[in-house]
């Protein structure tokens, strides 16, 4: 790829410069988004469809999610005409709660493992570049974010991770949403700030803290931009 040889030329690249120097020479390398429908995945999105029509939109079916991010994800894919991907865990919500019971509610961890982490880094064994939505401003665990990163799967195989709004506040979240007329989650009108599966959201107290509101405080990842490793 025709990258910029160092970090510091391409932290200062904008969005469209960053995506450009990725995919310019990386065909045919394959490439998905992995998309919540949070805002931040809207913009990335809105970005990358204009470069590359059909590319597969990762959405992590967990089957806790919010009607009403049911509803936003299927509209957007009919409307954007998206290659969307739902990808599955391995058992079912009944079958997991029949199980291990609700596993949320007693070790939410295990249940983002099951349900999150390990069906994307099996899923993404498909793909050599992987775009997010990450910010560093969205988590003291993202603050040292960078736009682009090599990573290695725990199979072992390597990608590179792309984020191109890691540098961007949540101001300019807004901006470029309103600005460009993009649709959005209902919930954020509803106060939520950041969205996951509905037994583990919830509007923060701490207005200051988005992500205080996701798992009640417990922890602030649920793994998937964890456990792949970072490093080439």
């Amino acid at each position: 790829m025709s990258l910029p040889p160092n970090t510091q030329q391409i932290e200062a690249l904008d969005v469209e410069g960053l995506l450009d120097a990725v995919l310019r020479d990386s065909q045919p390398a394959r490439a998905c988004l992995t998309c919540s429908f949070q805002a931040e995945d809207i913009i990335v999105l809105d970005f990358l469809r204009k470069r590359l029509p059909q590319i597969p939109v990762l959405f992590l079916e967990t089957g806790y999610h919010f009607a009403a991010t049911y509803e936003f994800r299927d509209r957007l894919a009919s409307e954007w005409g998206l290659h969307l991907v739902n990808v599955l865990p391995e058992k079912t919500v009944a079958e997991q709660e029949s199980e291990r019971g609700r596993l949320y509610q007693c070790d939410p961890t295990a249940c983002c493992q099951l349900r999150k982490v390990a069906p994307l880094m099996k899923a993404l064994e498909s793909f050599d570049i992987w775009f997010t939505g990450l910010r560093r401003e969205q988590s003291p665990t993202r603050a040292n974010l960078q736009k682009i990163e090599p990573h290695r799967l725990p199979s072992g195989r390597r990608l590179l991770k792309v984020s191109p709004l890691a540098d961007w506040t949540w101001a300019q979240v807004w901006e470029y949403t309103g600005g460009h007329r993009l649709a959005y989650l209902s919930l954020y009108d509803a106060g939520y700030p950041s969205i996951g599966c509905e037994p583990c959201t919830a509007v923060p107290a701490d207005p200051g803290n988005a992500r205080s509101g996701r798992w009640g405080g417990r922890k602030l990842e649920c793994g998937i931009h964890t456990f792949s490793e970072r490093g080439a």
